[in-house]
């Protein structure tokens, strides 16, 4: 019971009430992980409850592996019995068992988005329809999002509303295409993600015996990161617990930033509702950051008025400012942020890995690398091609994919000519079409494919179906690596990759090595009880973004996407490009939830760091081809003055007037403000803000007079009714378009004069 020691009151209260529905709201850096790791020991070591009955859902791989060791630091071995993965793995590992009622083989195929992809380009064209229309993107992500609201093919082609927005958006045909899609699945025996979620809400459906025998296994259901679960987990969740009430979710709304995946903020929001007896805990105490960087971040998210109150506090000492540096273009920007690093590293003794810079979107890396580059400065991209995803990974896979599952689509189009046997795309496709036509999966398609084929390609099938019953044959007789490492050699994979003796090929034919490599360490690991290539593989296809990382532990300063610096920590870090329609994003600025989601980005961004953080922003950038005039982010003038400070060393040109070194605020960032306020009002329903004529520039308004036209990059075009010239602040009233009237301050508002 030692643990306990080293736990605060709220974290000790969150371990020790096991009993009943349990709301645990932890703000960022406040030991979270600690509280469910102990909690579950508790649980084993307390009430002596089996960890079979223990179900502990996380959304990465690791952060269950990272848990489990904890675990089993404090119970032994007995933590390696406990129902703990992502919710993909775990509902997975429940679909695989129960696999025959819904139709599908217990060996079922896991594609993943490439897989799922590439059929959708196959359906496309096998359709007739225009690619440039039924972008393989934009499909994807429709059938996703039906899928996570639970919105089957059927449910969606008779919808109205679907079937309206489809037409208006000139795609009717998507229906069609997402019924096509989930058949094809269905008959290659294949899940995508969305499915395992989707077929588990079915299975638990349709099958009440079945959702018993679970809701009797799992006395106690724990979840990690809440606030990011979508409809399709929730209800899961809610089935499993409905019947010992033993739920414990664990989350924090202002860390909620994944709702253009389908994460639900309103399942944490709303959560008492459904259980009215729900004990809530807070922890409210940070760990990770100093008390400026605590209390700025604290002074931004309070704007959201879409959140749980909390009251986020540290005992850490009070730390630096916020950093301000404002740049006159990008590649200035990504030259000041490399010399403050630079600087950081040589006065503070620190390292290349104690830096992160964040940004918004991935196209601002460019400008972050090059001054790195220039400046010798090591650093890698976070999030990058993942291992798993490199071409020669997955050719490889394929083969071992489509030895155990004769009847995927996915992985018979991608080795069936791999390497070259004289089998083109036209005899690929009439193999496919001939079985489908014929009721017959692609294994059977295949062993009858002779009479659609011309005589050479019909004997380059036969071997390629005599080869494939050698590999089923080793499957049986030899563990994971024997079998793959069979396979890559009698595939003729290896020996390709071998010949090609240029630099590329044999980074390719190392990374089939590793490959191999990590079935052999899968092998050997005392914990896997299950060493068959099927268990290897299904590993594999569950691994998430944050798992694919490779394990590269060099000194390197982190360049990444704020959406994947979410559950990490970084001694400094730079959040880049803070200026309005980046960060936020002007896609997110047509509703107040979308803008609360920005805010959540820029909270996450801000609690990355342990002490310092350092803002940027430029005032120019080239964006789509275009050099565009910038303004600063309102996110910058939603700190509180007090915590934040313009860096002047960093700013070769005059000092932005909103901030001074003191912290406090001056009549100009008054003004500054109450400028911005008056831009900012909530937009009419229905309308956008207005995109700038190609040509836009700020005119000088000293001439402006009433009677003017102007255009204004937001509110689009107007005429001036009344100039207030009294004093300092000169004001004109505008009457916009679309807009109405509104009062500006000039010094501020950007107005262009039309001639």
């Amino acid at each position: 019971m030692d643990y306990l020691s080293h736990l605060n009151p709220p974290q000790r209260e969150g371990v020790e009430n096991l009993e009943g529905p349990t709301m645990i709201i932890a703000g960022a850096g406040s030991g979270k992980t600690r509280v469910l790791t102990y909690r579950i020991a508790h649980l084993i070591t307390t009430k002596n409850i089996d960890p079979f009955s223990i179900l502990s859902l996380t959304f990465t791989n690791k952060a269950a592996k990272e848990m489990r060791d904890r675990i089993e630091r404090v119970v032994g071995t007995d933590a390696r019995n406990l129902w703990m993965g992502t919710f993909h793995s775990v509902f997975a590992r429940i679909l695989r068992a129960e696999a025959d009622k819904l139709g599908y083989p217990s060996n079922f195929t896991i594609y993943d988005t490439e897989d799922s992809k590439s059929l959708i380009r196959a359906i496309v064209r096998e359709m007739g329809l225009d690619d440039k229309i039924y972008k393989q993107n934009v499909v994807y992500s429709r059938i996703s999002g039906a899928k996570n609201n639970l919105v089957s093919w059927q449910n969606y082609m008779n919808n109205s509303v679907y079937v309206s927005e489809d037409e208006q958006a000139q795609k009717p045909k998507m229906g069609a295409i997402y019924k096509e899609y989930v058949q094809r699945c269905f008959r290659s025996g294949a899940m995508d993600f969305d499915d395992l979620l989707f077929n588990t809400n079915v299975l638990f459906r349709d099958h009440l015996d079945v959702l018993n025998k679970y809701q009797q296994r799992f006395k106690y259901v724990m979840i990690d990161e809440f606030q990011d679960t979508n409809i399709s987990q929730y209800l899961i969740t809610k089935r499993l617990s409905a019947v010992n009430q033993n739920i414990c979710i664990v989350g924090d709304d202002a860390q909620s930033i994944y709702a253009f995946r389908g994460a639900n903020i309103q399942n944490i929001l709303n959560f008492e509702k459904d259980y009215p007896d729900l004990r809530v805990i807070k922890l409210e105490q940070n760990y990770r950051s100093t008390q400026n960087i605590v209390n700025a971040a604290n002074s931004v998210i309070l704007k959201n008025s879409a959140q749980l109150k909390k009251n986020i506090w540290t005992q850490n000492d009070d730390g630096e400012l916020v950093h301000l540096i404002k740049s006159t273009s990008d590649n200035e920007e990504g030259r000041l942020v490399a010399s403050s690093i630079f600087e950081d590293k040589n006065n503070k003794k620190l390292e290349n890995k104690d830096f992160a810079i964040l940004y918004r979107t991935n196209s601002q890396s460019r400008a972050m690398e090059e001054a790195l580059r220039k400046s010798s400065i090591p650093y890698r991209i976070y999030g990058g091609l993942s291992f798993y995803q490199r071409k020669e990974i997955k050719d490889l896979l394929a083969y071992l994919r489509f030895t155990i599952n004769h009847n995927d689509e996915q992985s018979f189009r991608r080795i069936i000519n791999l390497p070259k046997r004289g089998i083109g795309a036209s005899s690929v496709d009439k193999i496919v079409v001939s079985a489908f036509e014929n009721d017959l999966g692609i294994w059977e398609g295949l062993q009858k494919s002779q009479r659609v084929l011309p005589n050479r390609a019909a004997n380059a099938v036969d071997n390629f179906v005599t080869l494939i019953k050698t590999f089923k044959i080793r499957l049986g007789k030899s563990d994971a690596y024997d079998t793959a490492a069979f396979i890559a050699k009698q595939s003729g994979l290896l020996k390709e990759l071998y010949d090609d003796k240029t630099i590329e090929g044999l980074n390719r034919y190392e990374n089939v090595q590793e490959l191999l490599n990590a079935i052999k360490e899968f092998v050997d690991d005392e914990q896997q009880e299950d060493k068959s290539l099927e268990a290897f593989i299904a590993d594999v296809a569950l691994l998430t973004d944050a798992d694919n990382e490779d394990k590269d532990n060099n000194d390197h300063v982190n360049l990444m996407t704020i959406h994947s610096a979410k559950g990490l920590e970084f001694k400094h870090v730079f959040i880049v490009g803070m200026e309005e329609d980046l960060f936020p994003s002007q896609m997110m600025l047509n509703s107040r939830a979308d803008l609360e989601e920005e805010r959540r980005l820029f909270y996450v961004a801000l609690t990355r760091a342990m002490e310092k953080v350092t803002l940027s922003y430029a005032l120019t950038r080239y964006r789509f081809g275009r050099l565009k005039n910038c303004e600063p982010s309102r996110f910058i003038e939603e700190i509180d003055p007090a915590y934040i400070k313009v860096d002047r060393k960093f700013n070769r040109s005059e000092p932005m007037g909103a901030l001074n070194n003191g912290g406090g605020s001056s009549v100009y960032a008054k003004n500054l403000v109450a400028q911005r306020k008056t831009e900012r009002k909530a937009v009419p329903p229905g309308k956008k803000l207005h995109t700038p004529s190609p040509d836009f520039a700020p005119s000088d308004t000293r001439s402006l007079d009433t009677g003017m036209k102007v255009e204004h990059p937001k509110f689009g075009f107007g005429e001036v009714k009344k100039m207030d010239v009294q004093g300092a602040n000169r004001k004109a009233t505008i009457e916009f378009e679309n807009f109405g009237e509104k009062t500006l301050l000039l010094t501020f508002a950007k107005l262009r004069i039309m001639e």
